[in-house]
């Protein structure tokens, strides 16, 4: 495969997964009845953000880039927020 024709599918790879975060997040809140963002969500969005960031330096596409590396952060964060979360969660429980 030439470079031109795997940076494509690299493209088009980072576009199905942060895709998916869709799905995810839809089905979740069908199965619920209520709108949730689960953390598969982010986990998603990490991995389509850092695939189309990739695609995005191969293009050097300046707009495209800051728009990727800009949700990545706010992507990270919202993990970092979860497993704080969690970690009170856990904490709290073992002090009841």
């Amino acid at each position: 495969m030439q470079g031109s024709a795997l940076w494509l599918v690299i493209g088009f790879s980072g576009q199905v997964l942060f895709s998916m975060r869709f799905l995810v997040q839809w089905l979740q809140s069908e199965r619920m009845k209520r709108s949730v963002v689960p953390v598969a969500f982010w986990f998603f969005s990490i991995a389509g953000g850092l695939t189309l960031l990739s695609y995005a330096i191969y293009r050097r596409d300046p707009v495209f880039i800051l728009g990727q590396a800009g949700g990545l952060l706010i992507y990270t964060r919202n993990l970092y927020f979860i497993r704080l979360e969690r970690s009170r969660t856990v904490r709290d429980a073992h002090h009841a």
